[in-house]
């Protein structure tokens, strides 16, 4: 782009059989109000063709502004008869990735149309475990519910596959950002083999021709943690060979994109930078500290140590992280009732069943146990697993990509390890099997949320206010701090009036925790952070560990109006994630997994993405340590 003008640029291949005819190509680009054209001569094979569209309209992420696409059409003449057609709709913007700023401090930010943003958004994985059996539908569902998210951006990982033209497209019309990794993961491959490095190449141009031209596609990766995973096991004494595959990433792949796409940052491998693959200072990161219990940060040649222990493990530690970028990190829960029940022989339905183990998706089983221990309590029974892996999923994920946005702009990316699912069972992922979201997807939504409220506390510390501004606007309001008991009496409440400018992120006071608690015990009171005027979501905060709190048992009621497929729940105290449960997959909820304050109603609607009739003798609505929700069906308004 050059101003206000846009050039495109268009490679045509053309096989040609007859050759005594006279070949034309007519070229257009258009949109919905206007139409550029051309007509070349087709003298040989390959013809290039350059159209200029002034005063574009520019393709943007869905949170900064409309990812507007254009349709280009080639018609190819032979002796003026109609020969051949191809259309495919595309976006203009630019984008590159600032690896240091103004004052040479590294940095990973992508800067879309002049606009450097945070990217916010997860790792994708195939669909399913039986790749061809995926509709179209699938990936729409996955892709709307990531937007919904509040998502920007999605990695396709390295260890599953290029994925259908429906993927790039639907990105492309949603405005998701894609970080494309190329297949190759957690493994060596043979690049002394002439015939393999061959086929490589195929693999190489023939993906690289297909993808280039969307506009939701912002980086190539030339492998999953190949680069680390070599480097820690060469520096701890189990290996000795050589970096089988290093010509494919360092040499093969970057010559190609050289010639077929030079408009793209390459990046040989994620994690990728500094003095340690995985370094915190350089590049892009993968945290394990979290979940495996890796001791970081560690350097070149030195062994990766491990701390299997529940300070080890805890999400806490991602405070500690000061990576510019981070591509991977994410904890285990289970997958919602609906989907293991529908797997699982009830016989084998209750928590430690060896079922239960066989589903789930890490050679490590205590690690979840650790994280549940250290932060809501090890389960003693299956409903309390299913409430407490989901609670500390989101929370962990939560107390990480606050941080990282609160760390802004030094960090500009978090992307959790993984947003879907290809086989029911206890993973990493956000929404399981069933497209059936966990309580961590609607965390994330507000998580991710261009506007974010949040609290920076540990116990005994003071409560730091922090506002949080993606939007290219200054973001002014009043804010409110509250602190209620479980009775729902306010103990403690004070407001700031803030300004916080465009795409920055503010600490904008603090409290003393002493102040805060004004003489009550910190187990027994919760804090909201919210906007008085209704601008941002409401933030809730507790000022100890889930398992420390005094949490009372809450008596749910709950109104269900079938017609209009809506619940509005109430609850006489405090109910903690109260979670709303149907017989049915690819459900939709407008919130769940929520906290409630007594004297407060919530209505949720809740529908079903193919349309079907919900099962409503089903339904099930719960809060952490409650009975099942006492139900009244009302007519429709």
């Amino acid at each position: 782009m050059t101003g206000d003008r846009a050039f495109v640029d268009i490679a045509v291949d053309v096989a040609r059989f007859v050759k005594d005819k006279t070949y034309t190509l007519d070229l257009s680009i258009r949109d919905d109000l206007r139409e550029v054209s051309k007509t070349v001569d087709i003298d040989g094979p390959h013809t290039a063709v350059t159209l200029e569209v002034e005063h574009p309209k520019l393709w943007w992420t869905h949170d900064l502004g409309e990812p507007h696409l254009y349709e280009i059409t080639a018609t190819l003449y032979a002796d003026g008869q109609p020969v051949d057609r191809q259309c495919f709709r595309f976006g203009i913007r630019t984008l590159e990735v600032q690896q240091s700023d103004e004052n040479g401090n590294p940095r990973f930010t992508f800067v879309l149309n002049g606009v450097k943003l945070f990217a916010k958004g997860a790792n994708w994985i195939p669909v399913d475990s039986l790749i061809a059996s995926a509709p179209d539908s699938r990936y729409h569902r996955l892709i709307e519910m990531a937007k919904a998210a509040n998502m920007n951006m999605l990695r396709v990982w390295g260890g599953g596959i290029y994925e259908k033209d429906v993927f790039y497209e639907t990105c492309d019309r949603l405005g998701i950002l894609v970080w494309q990794d190329f297949m190759f993961a957690c493994a060596l491959y043979p690049d002394y083999n002439r015939n393999f490095m061959e086929n490589v190449r195929k693999e190489i141009t023939l993906t690289v021709k297909r993808l280039r031209n969307h506009p939701s596609l912002a980086i190539w990766c030339g492998n999953n943690e190949n680069d680390w995973i070599y480097e820690v096991m060469k520096s701890s004494g189990e290996i000795a060979h050589p970096f089988y595959g290093e010509k494919i990433y360092h040499e093969l792949i970057p010559a190609l994109l050289e010639e077929l796409d030079p408009t793209r940052l390459y990046w040989p491998s994620s994690p990728y930078g500094g003095n340690d693959h995985n370094s915190r200072d350089y590049g892009d990161s993968h945290n394990w500290q979290v979940w495996h219990g890796n001791v970081e940060p560690r350097k070149f040649g030195e062994p990766q140590r491990v701390d299997y222990s529940v300070s080890g493990v805890s999400f806490k530690n991602y405070k500690k992280d000061t990576a510019k970028f981070v591509s991977e990190f994410g904890m285990h829960a289970a997958s919602n009732r609906y989907t293991l029940r529908k797997y699982i022989p009830e016989n084998e339905f209750y928590w430690g069943s060896e079922e239960m183990a066989y589903r789930n998706k890490d050679a490590h089983h205590p690690k979840g146990l650790l994280l549940m221990e250290g932060y809501t309590g090890v389960p003693k029974n299956i409903d309390e697993y299913l409430a407490y892996s989901m609670l500390t999923q989101a929370e962990g994920l939560k107390y990480g990509v606050e941080h990282y946005r609160r760390n802004k702009p030094n960090t500009s990316g978090a992307l959790i390890w993984q947003l879907n699912d290809c086989w029911p069972g206890t993973s990493w992922s956000l929404i399981d099997y069933h497209l059936l979201p966990k309580a961590s997807y609607y965390y994330a939504k507000k998580f991710f949320h261009p506007l974010l409220l949040n609290i920076d506390h540990d116990p005994g510390q003071p409560v730091k206010v922090w506002v949080v501004n993606d939007r290219l606007a200054e973001y002014e309001d009043e804010i409110e701090l509250a602190v209620y008991d479980f009775s729902g009496e306010t103990v403690f409440s004070k407001r700031w009036t803030v300004r916080v400018p465009a795409n920055a992120a503010a600490q904008i006071d603090e409290v003393p925790e002493a102040v805060a608690l004004t003489g009550r015990d910190p187990r027994e009171v919760f804090m909201v952070l919210r906007s008085t005027k209704g601008q941002a979501n409401e933030n809730y905060y507790y000022f100890r560990d889930h398992k420390d709190m005094r949490f009372p048992v809450p008596r749910l009621t709950v109104a269900v109006d079938r017609e209009n497929r809506k619940v509005t729940v109430q609850t006489d105290v405090f109910a903690r994630m109260v979670t709303i449960e149907l017989d049915s997959d690819q459900l939709i909820f407008e919130d769940n997994f929520f906290d409630l304050m007594p004297g407060v109603s919530k209505t949720v609607r809740i529908d079903q993405a193919d349309g079907r009739a919900l099962p409503w003798e089903t339904l099930r609505v719960t809060a952490v340590g409650s009975e099942p929700a006492r139900m009244t069906f009302v007519e429709g308004c």
